[in-house]
C-alpha cells in the first residue's frame, strides 16, 4: 500500500544513538512511537528501531520497545513474559495478538496458572495505552476498532478448542475445517450477497460496503433477524466467542488483504485460476500489514535479548509490524510476495482461536465472491490505498470500479 514504503520518508526526530547493547535498567535514547509522523508510516520508524535501537525505552509511552523478529517472538512466547493487567492472558499463557484478544477460551485450560500480583499494578504504559487520545491526537481512534462489535451474548462453546498451552508461534495455516460447517456456509453466503450488491455500481468503497459487513454478517451465533442497518440477506451478530466479537480487527485485516491483492495484477490473475492461493496471500498480508501493530507484555524476571537486558517488572511493547518486516527473518520484507519461500509463521494468534479461523475463511470466501461477481474488479481511477493508524492499522477506504 502507498504509505507503507519506507523509502523517501524522513525519519522522526531521534535522540542520541546508542552504539552498544543495553545492560541493566538504564534506558537508551531511541525514538518514540508517539513522535509526530510515526502514525503516517510506522514502518520507517520500525526500520530505525531494528537497526539502531533494538532495545530502547520509550519515555513518552512508558515502555521498552522490542522490534526484531527473534526478540518479539521471545516476548510473545517465553514464560518470563506475562500479560498486562488489562490483557486477558494470565501468566504463562500465549499472548493476545493479531486477530486474537487472548481470551482464555481461545488458549486452553490454563486458568489455574498463578497470576503475579506484584506485576498487576498499573504502570505508565497501562495509563498511556488507556488514554492515548489525550497524548497523541495523530493516532487513530482506538474506539473505531470495536465500534462494530456485536452485542455480548452466550459463548458458543463449540467454537473454543481447549488444549495445552503452546510455547511455539502460531501455525500460519490453521485448518478451517475446524470451523462448523454451518459457519463456513454463512461466511460464503454473506460474501456473495455483499458482492452482488456492489457489482452493478460504477464505483464502490470495499471498506464501507464489504470489509465492514462481512465479519458482522458472518459472526458465529448470529440471529436470523438482521439489525436495522444490516444489508438485506445478512444476519446480525448476537452470541459469539469473545475474540469473534472484535470484528473491527478482522475488518482491517480483510481491507489490507484486498488492497495487497488488487495491487498485484499477476497474483490477481493467478487467483482467478487457482482460488486456493488466497490462503498464502492472506498469510503474507498478515505478515506485511498486520491489523494489530503493537502488543504489550511485562517481564516476570530479567530477560536478555539481542539488544540488551530487560529488567524484571518492565512493561514491553512488542512491535508486531516491525517483526514482520525484519530482513534477518524475511527476504525483501517490504515486498508483498505470496510465493515467498520463507513465509514461515505468522503473528496472528493461536491457531485454534475462532477469530483467526474466521478471518482466514472470510478472506478466502470474500475474495472469491468479489472476483466471481466482478471479473474486471480494479482500482478506481487515480485511487491508491494507504494504511492508517499506529496501534491498529489498515486502509480506511478501498475505492474500486466493479465493472
Amino acid at each position: 500500500m502507498q504509505a507503507d514504503a519506507p523509502e523517501g520518508i524522513s525519519a522522526p526526530g531521534l535522540g542520541r544513538r546508542a552504539h552498544r547493547p543495553l545492560r541493566g535498567p538504564r534506558p537508551s535514547t531511541g525514538p518514540s512511537l508517539l513522535e509526530p509522523g510515526a502514525a503516517h508510516d510506522p514502518y520507517r520508524l520500525y526500520r530505525v528501531l531494528r537497526e539502531e535501537y533494538p532495545l530502547s525505552y520509550d519515555a513518552l509511552l512508558g515502555a521498552w520497545l522490542v522490534s526484531r523478529y527473534a526478540d518479539v517472538a521471545t516476548a510473545l512466547t517465553d514464560p518470563r513474559f506475562t500479560g498486562l493487567p488489562h490483557d486477558t492472558a494470565p501468566r504463562g499463557a500465549p499472548a493476545p495478538l493479531g486477530l486474537c484478544h487472548g481470551d482464555p477460551l481461545c488458549h486452553g485450560d490454563f486458568l489455574c496458572a498463578p497470576r503475579n500480583q506484584a506485576l498487576a499494578r498499573p504502570g505508565p504504559v497501562t495509563r498511556h495505552m488507556s488514554d492515548l487520545g489525550s497524548v497523541t491526537r495523530h493516532m487513530s481512534d482506538l474506539g473505531s476498532v470495536t465500534r462494530h462489535m456485536s452485542d455480548p451474548g452466550p459463548v458458543t462453546r463449540h467454537m473454543s478448542d481447549p488444549g495445552p498451552v503452546t510455547r511455539h508461534m502460531p501455525d500460519p495455516n490453521p485448518d478451517p475445517a475446524s470451523v462448523p460447517r454451518h459457519m463456513a456456509a454463512r461466511i460464503e453466503r454473506t460474501a456473495y450477497v455483499l458482492a452482488r450488491r456492489i457489482a452493478g455500481r460504477q464505483q464502490a468503497d470495499l471498506v464501507e460496503e464489504f470489509c465492514r459487513w462481512l465479519p458482522l454478517g458472518a459472526a458465529p451465533g448470529a440471529s436470523a433477524r438482521p439489525i436495522p442497518s444490516s444489508p438485506p440477506g445478512t444476519a446480525a451478530p448476537t452470541a459469539a466467542a469473545p475474540c469473534t466479537r472484535h470484528t473491527g480487527l478482522r475488518e482491517r485485516a480483510l481491507a489490507s488483504f484486498l488492497a495487497n491483492v488488487l495491487d498485484a495484477p499477476d497474483l490477481l490473475a493467478a487467483l482467478r485460476v487457482e482460488p486456493a492461493l488466497a490462503d498464502r496471500a492472506w498469510t503474507e498480508s498478515l505478515r506485511r500489514d498486520p491489523p494489530v501493530q503493537v502488543v504489550l507484555r511485562r517481564t516476570v524476571t530479567e530477560v536478555t535479548l539481542s539488544g540488551g537486558t530487560l529488567p524484571a517488572g518492565a512493561d514491553v511493547a512488542c512491535l508486531i509490524g516491525a517483526a514482520g518486516r525484519d530482513p534477518e527473518r524475511f527476504a525483501a520484507p517490504d515486498l508483498f510476495d505470496s510465493f515467498r519461500s520463507d513465509q514461515g509463521r505468522s503473528l496472528t494468534g493461536p491457531a485454534s482461536c475462532p477469530a483467526v479461523l474466521l478471518g482466514r475463511l472470510e478472506a478466502r470466501h470474500g475474495l472469491r465472491a468479489l472476483l466471481d461477481a466482478m471479473p474486471r474488479l480494479r482500482w478506481a481511477d487515480g485511487f491508491r490505498p494507504a494504511g492508517t493508524g499506529l496501534l491498529t492499522r489498515g486502509p480506511r477506504a478501498l475505492l474500486v470500479r466493479p465493472g
